[in-house]
């Protein structure tokens, strides 16, 4: 995740402020080649139709190279599919059609027939977990299931918080970019209801670097899941 200093990850306007640096989006790059899947949340797959697809050409060919498909599989978790045309993508979509690799939506039985149709139409494998809401713990089940050793997730805030209460994140990294956004209701990495400091999710600081631009990467380590 890439947050400000003062721990936001978008402007006041919210579309999309540019946060990470070109050292911190290639390094994306570099865990993206590294993942197996790279997974998204519903809001920010609707809202920006990310292509989470490796784009260096050096990248893919070391993934071939190691006998992987020259793309990870991109995973989005929808608890409601909307009921419209492609699900609420647009068409053509980025996260459906760029890279030509396998694309999983993951979603729940709130989500219509017709709405899971159109996203297979459109060339997605579409799972059903969960009555209300996506089962969190079965669809990584799956996941493990389909191959998936190595998970990268980049974000939103919405989906790393149900992760972190669900006890399902092994390791985070955090860029902090050399800029202050502000504003009391801008998104920060981990959104949801929050958590009491007794049932904090607590982390062991393994790794900090620091660019040459002024941003900071930090790896942490969670030592123990929300209580």
């Amino acid at each position: 995740m890439a947050m400000t200093a003062d721990g936001k990850t978008d402007s006041v306007e919210r579309r999309g402020a540019r946060i990470s640096s070109d050292a911190d989006e290639a390094r994306v790059q570099r865990l993206r080649a590294e993942s197996d899947a790279v997974l998204v949340g519903g809001r920010t797959l609707l809202a920006e139709d990310p292509r989470l697809t490796v784009r260096p050409q050096e990248l893919v060919a070391e993934r071939v190279g190691r006998g992987e498909p020259p793309q990870p599989m991109k995973v989005a978790i929808v608890s409601e599919l909307l009921d419209m045309p492609g699900g609420g993508l647009p068409d053509p979509s980025r996260f459906l059609s760029d890279g030509g690799g396998r694309v999983v939506v993951v979603t729940s039985g709130r989500s219509s027939g017709a709405a899971l149709a159109r996203l297979r139409d459109r060339g997605a494998e579409v799972v059903v977990l969960g009555r209300d809401r996506v089962d969190l713990v079965a669809a990584l089940a799956w996941l493990r299931r389909a191959g998936v050793r190595r998970l990268l997730v980049e974000g939103g805030g919405t989906l790393v918080a149900a992760l972190l209460a669900a006890g399902l994140v092994d390791e985070l990294r955090l860029y902090v970019a050399p800029l202050i956004l502000g504003g009391a209701d801008t998104p920060t990495p981990v959104g949801g209801p929050g958590i009491q400091r007794g049932s904090a999710v607590e982390l062991s600081l393994e790794d900090v670097h620091a660019d040459p631009d002024g941003g900071v990467v930090l790896r942490y380590l969670v030592t123990r899941p929300s209580a």
